[in-house]
């Protein structure tokens, strides 16, 4: 038996995996139509749940440009979800905090993109269980390589 994985199955195995999370049941679209902002803006909100951002710091969270984070913000603070004042510590740079509103549309996105397929819950206890550690080795490769 060969320790190299079969690429067919591996690309089979992936192409599953991408559709089962970002496909089939499109939480992304779901979230993006339930609090009416787009997907990236709804990241933007996910990400100042861990609190407060100067607009750089969000900027480079978000892998994107300066302008770009700039019409976002403005959009998400018009509709009364974030905040931005100016830095008490660099009074050139902005922060950037969520409101009340933003707080609970980002708590409802997560709650969203949180939430099991309707597939993963259907899985029979044992099937749910191997896959339960087969996920525990994905997640962690090296410490399986140890225990090998």
């Amino acid at each position: 038996m060969s320790d190299t994985p079969d690429q067919e199955a591996v690309a089979r195995v992936w192409t599953a995996m991408y559709d089962l999370v970002l496909r089939q049941e499109n939480r992304r679209k779901e979230v993006a139509e339930t609090l009416g902002v787009s997907f990236f803006r709804v990241k933007a909100l996910r990400r100042l749940l861990a609190g407060p951002m100067t607009m750089r710091e969000l900027t480079a969270n978000l892998s994107t440009d300066k302008p770009y984070t700039t019409l976002m913000v403005d959009d998400l603070e018009q509709r009364g979800y974030v905040t931005r004042s100016i830095s008490p510590d660099d009074r050139r740079s902005k922060i950037v905090a969520l409101t009340p509103a933003g707080t609970a549309a980002a708590e409802a996105a997560e709650r969203i993109l949180a939430r099991p397929p309707r597939s993963l819950l259907a899985l029979d206890p044992g099937d749910l269980a191997a896959l339960d550690r087969i996920m525990a080795r994905l997640r962690a490769p090296e410490e399986s390589a140890r225990r090998l």
